[in-house]
């Protein structure tokens, strides 16, 4: 019967309505992972800057160890073998969560670094000068500044995380590339299905790259650096 339907009919009928149930799965990943490896990835590049050996080491572990490998081979082992490690029950949501925000961060955190080390050092040798401890200079001068320096390669960070979320489908995650994979299977007209899945997905970034462009117009007007 689905194979008598014309395109906008298979589409509105079949298609769209489950797509949306897998983007919104897709944005909650992006969202949260997102948040949570903005905050990690600014915890971890600070300790990269640390001038504590075993911070920065530990670190420049952390960014080395998730960088350079797959992230697949993250998801796999987050979800498969960490549980049998710590002798817990993992979901596939929250093993995505993980392995996305451990991900992000390591990338995050090179971002945030590139973005303190390009504030002058002068600023913070007048900090110095004015009484300020090291961390009021950062906390107070150097990042605050940063924020609006970063806001383009975090964008393209989180255009990537929207995109690598697909990954998640291999742990049987109902986002939208697991949505469409079934639903492609299912009516074999892969025409209809990848078409919307595809702009699912451009949906979600041009909505990101918005939002960023929001907030840059917002510091700007408020005299941001």
């Amino acid at each position: 019967m689905e194979d008598s339907l014309s395109f906008w009919a298979f589409s509105h009928t079949i298609v769209i309505p489950r797509l949306l149930e897998g983007m919104a799965i897709t944005l909650k990943l992006t969202i949260i992972s997102g948040v949570i490896g903005f905050a990690l990835g600014m915890i971890i590049a600070l300790m990269r800057l640390s001038k504590y050996k075993i911070f920065s080491w530990f670190a420049l572990s952390y960014i080395s160890l998730f960088r350079g490998t797959p992230l697949l081979l993250q998801i796999l082992f987050i979800y498969f073998a960490v549980p049998t490690l710590i002798n817990v029950n993992l979901d596939s949501f929250p093993a995505g969560i993980l392995a996305l925000s451990l991900n992000c961060a390591a990338y995050l955190a090179e971002i945030f670094r590139a973005g303190i080390l390009s504030i002058p050092k002068g600023q913070t040798e007048a900090a110095k000068a004015l009484g300020l401890s090291h961390h009021q200079t950062m906390f107070k001068i150097v990042i605050p500044q940063t924020y609006r320096r970063i806001i383009p390669p975090v964008v393209n960070e989180f255009s990537a995380l929207t995109k690598d979320s697909s990954l998640v489908s291999v742990i049987s995650l109902g986002e939208l590339l697991y949505v469409t994979q079934r639903i492609g299977a299912k009516y074999l007209r892969p025409w209809e299905v990848y078409f919307w899945a595809g702009l699912g997905y451009l949906i979600i970034v041009l909505l990101l790259s918005y939002v960023a462009g929001r907030i840059e117009r917002s510091l700007e007007l408020k005299g941001g650096v």
